[in-house]
């Protein structure tokens, strides 16, 4: 995992070591210099300061995240309800999925979880090049992070078909928005999760 210039690059930096989905955070999708390459992606250490799971996982056990070793579940993570309660930012991927992922590759494996979030992230650059006013990006990244995989689909078709039923122009950006960010949020509400943050 070191290449030439003696950096520690993993295969899916898509996926954090400690869980975090880098592949759906909005600095992911930032487009210059300030566009994080995902978790000890290529340039990853000229952008970000190394951390202790990194230093461990990566660099001292050569693992890709922290459910492939057999140390996990280690002192280094928090419970989930601690993950559940913790400030969200919105320009940094969601703690609430952490250990439900990391617990998902501990039993299916890295490979079957990057195919879903493979799906996740199809959808959400879907969203963000058709549906993006500007100011949803990170509303977005947080529903693909989220929001169940059926919904997302569900959800975007049923935003294209209700953009073809009212014939809105396909270049206004701000009612196609309006549409998806209206429908995202009404199934949010539903399964009680919450996109928004609480003032």
């Amino acid at each position: 995992m070191v290449n030439k210039m003696n950096e520690y690059v993993k295969i899916y930096p898509t996926i954090g070591v400690c869980g975090l989905d880098c592949g759906l955070c909005p600095r992911y999708y930032t487009v210059g210099a300030s566009r994080c390459p995902g978790c000890c992606g290529p340039e990853f250490f000229s952008k970000h300061p190394s951390c202790s799971f990194i230093t461990c996982c990566v660099k001292k056990k050569n693992l890709e995240v922290c459910a492939e070793c057999s140390d996990f579940l280690c002192s280094k993570f928090k419970s989930d309800e601690e993950y559940q309660q913790l400030k969200e930012s919105s320009s940094y991927p969601s703690y609430k999925k952490v250990m439900s992922n990391l617990n998902f590759i501990k039993e299916h494996g890295i490979e079957k979880f990057v195919g879903q979030q493979k799906k996740r992230i199809k959808l959400l650059e879907t969203m963000i090049v058709n549906f993006d006013d500007g100011r949803s990006r990170s509303f977005y990244c947080k529903s693909a992070a989220l929001l169940d995989l059926t919904t997302l689909e569900n959800s975007l078709d049923k935003a294209i078909q209700k953009i073809k039923t009212d014939n809105i122009k396909p270049n206004d950006t701000k009612i196609k928005a309006k549409i998806l960010r209206g429908i995202l949020s009404g199934i949010a509400l539903k399964e009680g999760v919450e996109l928004i943050k609480k003032r």
